[in-house]
């Protein structure tokens, strides 16, 4: 158990962006993730470099950092959202609580 499993009081479904095929793009079988959501708009920046808006940020354990690849699908409280970028917060040696914070549209 994590030093912040107690916060993750919200879960999204994640759907990792797999590809692109001749449909379109091709995501991963949906998969439920603990964390905590923070509805909050903010500007950031996408895998391009450019400035977008973040309609919500998600924080969960580093453990999911594979599923939340950019453009990765989200559905939260009936909402779908994609995947902006992701901060992958690690302490070393300090012991400090690590975790992921999930920029999404």
């Amino acid at each position: 158990m994590g030093d912040l499993d107690d916060f993750y009081v919200h879960t999204l479904t994640v759907q990792t962006l797999t590809g692109t095929g001749a449909m379109g793009d091709v995501f991963a079988a949906p998969v439920t993730v603990p964390g905590w959501l923070e509805d909050k708009r903010r500007i950031v920046r996408d895998k391009n470099g450019q400035e977008v808006v973040s309609s919500s940020m998600f924080a969960c354990d580093n453990a999911h950092l594979p599923k939340f690849t950019p453009d990765s699908k989200v559905t939260i409280d009936g909402r779908t959202a994609f995947v902006i970028g992701v901060a992958n917060y690690t302490s070393g040696a300090l012991d400090l609580p690590d975790h992921l914070e999930i920029d999404l549209t």
